[in-house]
């Protein structure tokens, strides 16, 4: 056992558990936020996404001792002031999500594409969000939504 201390979504936490036990697990189980999702747990379908220093991990694979020291951001962290993120936002306008499992996950990770390339071309968004499965194939809605955000941001540049 080990005390892993680090920040979630803007408060520090001391979580004491095994080092190696999935970041996931830690999220979910020992801190209660399950808008984090568990897929496959095999790291080949991006639902347990969530953003570690601000680049998107496989909470499945990410063991826990990864986070000691560092920021972890997870769905619930992204809204402020009761206002959804932006590309929250963009996602329920475009009506991005259908069963709404892969959307936390799509999500944190449209947020450090966006973080990376502000105005992404086509090819940027599929490769950004390259490794998150949409079992419902909603990825027409979630690139709009992707385009969404990012001409929204550029509004308020």
């Amino acid at each position: 056992m080990a005390t892993i201390r680090f920040t979630v979504n803007g408060k520090t936490r001391d979580v004491e558990t095994e080092p190696d036990r999935p970041l996931l697990e830690v999220l979910r189980e020992d801190l209660g936020l399950t808008g984090t999702k568990y897929g496959c747990g095999e790291g080949q379908c991006g639902a347990c996404t969530v953003l570690l220093d601000g680049q998107p991990v496989l909470g499945c694979l990410t063991p826990a001792q990864a986070a000691h020291g560092h920021e972890v951001v997870t769905i619930e962290g992204l809204a402020r002031d009761g206002a959804l993120h932006p590309v929250q936002q963009a996602f329920l306008d475009e009506g991005a999500m259908q069963c709404g499992y892969c959307t936390p996950g799509m999500i944190l990770r449209a947020v450090a594409l966006l973080g990376a390339h502000p105005h992404p071309t086509d090819a940027q968004i599929v490769q950004g969000l390259n490794g998150n499965v949409c079992r419902c194939n909603d990825y027409h809605r979630i690139h709009a939504a992707v385009r969404r955000a990012a001409a929204a941001a550029g509004k308020k540049a």
